[in-house]
């Protein structure tokens, strides 16, 4: 690591060198030779430090940042201490199930120390993967019976049962990490989000600028120099917000200071990440064809033979309902409701057809990643008397509230929304992408300029 680290090159790719040059060396020896579990840990702990540094976070910065799979944040790297324990039980799992009797018989122990011990930890994988047969596959969130599939222990073969005991394995360690984050209070915050994931890969780490993933890392695991964290570090005396005087949390920083919010501050953000989604629906608005009524046929078939299947369109989505709509955006108050009710009201973007008799309203927030939901039923709520309006005027409408959370985890809403104007597939996750940029950049910015009195927003943000 020292090596690595006197190499000169930018800390990204230190860390790039760590996961595919050193630890794939490490491995092996780990797994063949009796080295206990305590020393191991104590490269992982030199493993760590290298990585907080390269990366731009803090000491503070915890490990379940850097290797946890099931963060809100997922970074493309491996645990040593984890690659250690899948080595010495896939060496337990090959002598166990070797073809060579003499091999089976030998009764070679594994040796990890008293911390942790490889065979049981076998024992309790395998355990454990029995136990799923008998309870079977269950639901998960709003997943229906038999859109899941799980392998079974009893009917794989030998090498099937060596790979589910490694992926147990992991499981169990990912477990300690989630019970370790949920008793942190600031670092395990994003335990409560109510948002989708992000999976960082390397092509996207190497597409971020250094001071754009500090940024990212801090911020989700609340280790940025916030007032109150200074004051807790014991670097400042006083905890309140520079623009205001109240309590300067993250935040109170980025989302509830109002000082910040009459200089105009995350009315400039919202419109960064309101600009991105109107390009998006303008470009999908203007993609569509004409909307071509099919002649309804009668198919005749030969006794014996199947019914041919139809072809069906490519996309579907409320947008390929009509040919004709028009859009509204509301950025810097010049847009106007169509002219169906008389309202006061003025929705993000509206997207209505005259010749269809069709509305459909986007409402765009981005709030604090916790306070998603509540900020999805504040805006359903505010536009139910107008839709009801319009319903009144035979018109059929829509309200589509999306959440966009400040540090860039878009909120299930947005998915949802998107899939049914018509996006699916690589499009969608591609506009989603682009939706969390804008947002992070934005956040970013506001950031920056924490402890300026004035505001001026600039090129320079993007």
């Amino acid at each position: 690591m020292r090596n690595i680290d006197k190499t000169g090159l930018p800390g990204k790719y230190k860390a790039w060198i760590f996961q595919h040059g050193l630890l794939p060396r490490l491995t092996w020896p780990l797994m063949l030779y009796e080295i206990g579990v305590t020393t191991v840990e104590g490269l992982g702990r030199t493993i760590n430090r290298h990585l907080r540094r390269w990366l731009g976070v803090p000491p503070s910065f915890s490990s379940i940042g850097l290797y946890s799979r099931t963060s809100k944040l997922q970074l493309p790297f491996t645990s040593l201490v984890e690659e250690y324990k899948v080595g010495k039980a896939r060496l337990i799992m090959t002598l166990k199930t070797s073809k060579d009797e003499k091999v089976r018989q030998a009764g070679v122990h594994v040796r990890t120390g008293r911390k942790w011990s490889a065979s049981r930890a076998v024992e309790d994988a395998e355990s454990r993967l029995r136990h799923k047969d008998i309870v079977g596959t269950v639901c998960q969130g709003r997943q229906g019976l038999g859109t899941t599939h799980r392998q079974s222990w009893r009917t794989t073969d030998t090498g099937e049962r060596r790979g589910m005991v490694q992926s147990e394995i992991r499981a169990q360690e990912e477990e300690g990490r989630k019970k370790k984050a949920v008793e942190m209070g600031c670092q395990g915050a994003w335990t409560r989000w109510e948002t989708e994931e992000r999976h960082l890969t390397w092509k996207d780490i190497w597409r971020y600028q250094p001071a754009q993933l500090k940024f990212l890392l801090r911020s989700v695991y609340d280790v940025l120099p916030s007032p109150v964290n200074l004051h807790r570090w014991g670097l400042v005396p006083d905890p309140d917000c520079v623009l205001c005087g109240k309590r300067g949390t993250l935040d109170h920083v980025l989302t509830s200071c109002q000082t910040a919010l009459t200089q105009g501050r995350y009315t400039w953000r919202h419109n960064e990440v309101l600009r991105e989604l109107a390009d998006i629906l303008e470009r999908e608005r203007k993609a569509q064809r004409k909307v071509k009524k099919k002649m309804v046929t009668i198919r005749f078939v030969k006794e014996g033979q199947s019914v041919p299947v139809q072809g069906t369109n490519k996309k579907s989505g409320l947008l390929e309902m009509a040919d004709d709509w028009t859009m509204e955006v509301d950025l810097h108050g010049r847009s106007s409701f169509p002219n169906i009710v008389q309202t006061s009201l003025r929705p993000d973007i509206v997207l209505w057809s005259r010749g269809e008799k069709k509305l459909l309203l986007v409402e765009l927030t981005v709030p604090w990643e916790e306070r998603c939901v509540q900020a999805n039923e504040r805006k359903r709520a505010k536009y139910e008397d107008l839709l009801a309006e319009c319903w009144e005027q035979v018109w059929q409408t829509w309200n589509f509230p999306v959440e966009v959370g400040y540090r860039g985890f878009p909120a299930q809403s947005v998915w949802r929304t998107l899939s049914a104007l018509g996006l699916t597939g690589l499009e969608r996750r591609r506009a989603v992408q682009r939706l969390a940029q804008a947002a992070e950049r934005a956040s970013s910015w506001v950031w920056r300029k924490r402890e300026e009195s004035t505001w001026k927003p600039t090129v320079g943000a993007q």
